[in-house]
């Protein structure tokens, strides 16, 4: 029995120590990514200065096209994260305010999510590579159920998120392998496809009270007098449940409503996302309207 246990307790020995190895080898790894995603560019990189910050999901990821923002001078960034929600956009906020970002102008796509406060975890993995180098991203976590399975258990993030952050990506980054998320200055454009989803049905969506994250974004910028500019941004014809961006304006009577600016069928890729000629109608619009000098 004595050996026994004392054989189990070596077993137990070695595989924790394998996995504080593994750990550390593939967080080395992600510390020296820095073309493939918006999260790793932002947090391994220096101070930036920026004119305007694009904040949000696929929504503001296909729908502003910062090539037409910097054709004013102004220096832009599309950082918005296709099947990111609001906690994503708030932390990576707070990682650019880490990183001492200068930003003039934050523009947040503030609609659809603001019916949540949850992680998008597929987004919200990308994150975790760096939770015991950035006091930030630890104290985002913290309030999540899994937070110290996440921060104490060496590995164990990269086993849970392998499909993210585990070997495959571990091994692109060695390669040096680029996407095209930095591409078009983080702007996604889209075509018009055949069979591209034109129904949308958003009746039982409903904005939260209070958006912890956004409420956050907000509070960020008014510390650090950045001009926040929140909008919510255009949907095709065939929506149902199209007033609850009138809910949104009740209970954030600061965001713009732009649901409206571009309508046409002909103009999306599906119904909650605009082909490259809508985001290019819809871009010139929020440039008339804020950035006209």
């Amino acid at each position: 029995m004595k050996q026994f246990l004392i054989y189990t307790a070596k077993v137990l020995l070695i595989t924790v120590l394998i996995a504080v190895l593994m750990d550390g080898l593939y967080t080395y790894v992600f510390l020296q990514s820095k073309n493939r995603g918006k999260i790793e560019t932002v947090f391994n990189s220096k101070s930036q200065n920026y004119d305007v910050v694009i904040l949000g999901s696929s929504r503001a990821n296909n729908h502003f096209v910062s090539k037409m923002f910097e054709d004013k001078g102004l220096k832009t960034f599309n950082y918005g994260m296709s099947g990111g929600h609001l906690f994503e956009a708030s932390l990576l906020l707070k990682l650019m305010i880490e990183r001492k970002y200068s930003i003039k102008n934050v523009i947040l796509e503030a609609d659809l999510n603001l019916s949540n406060d949850h992680q998008a975890e597929g987004i919200a993995a990308l994150f975790l590579p760096y939770i015991h180098n950035s006091q930030t991203i630890k104290q985002h976590f913290q309030s999540n159920e899994n937070f110290n399975e996440l921060y104490y258990i060496p590995f164990y993030r990269y086993i849970k998120y392998d499909g993210k952050i585990g070997f495959r990506e571990t091994y692109k980054i060695v390669k040096r392998e680029k996407t095209n998320a930095l591409d078009n200055l983080g702007y996604y454009p889209l075509a018009k496809h055949k069979n591209g989803n034109m129904k949308n049905n958003i009746v039982n969506l409903n904005p939260l009270k209070h958006n912890k994250y956004y409420e956050e974004i907000k509070n960020i910028c008014k510390e650090k007098k950045i001009n926040f500019i929140a909008v919510m941004t255009p949907m095709c014809e065939n929506v149902a449940g199209m007033n609850y961006f009138e809910k949104v304006k009740k209970a954030y009577p600061e965001i713009h409503n732009y649901e409206n600016a571009v309508v046409e069928n002909k103009y999306f890729s599906s119904c909650g996302h605009m082909t490259d000629t809508g985001a290019r109608l819809f871009t010139a619009t929020i440039l008339k309207d804020f950035f006209n000098k």
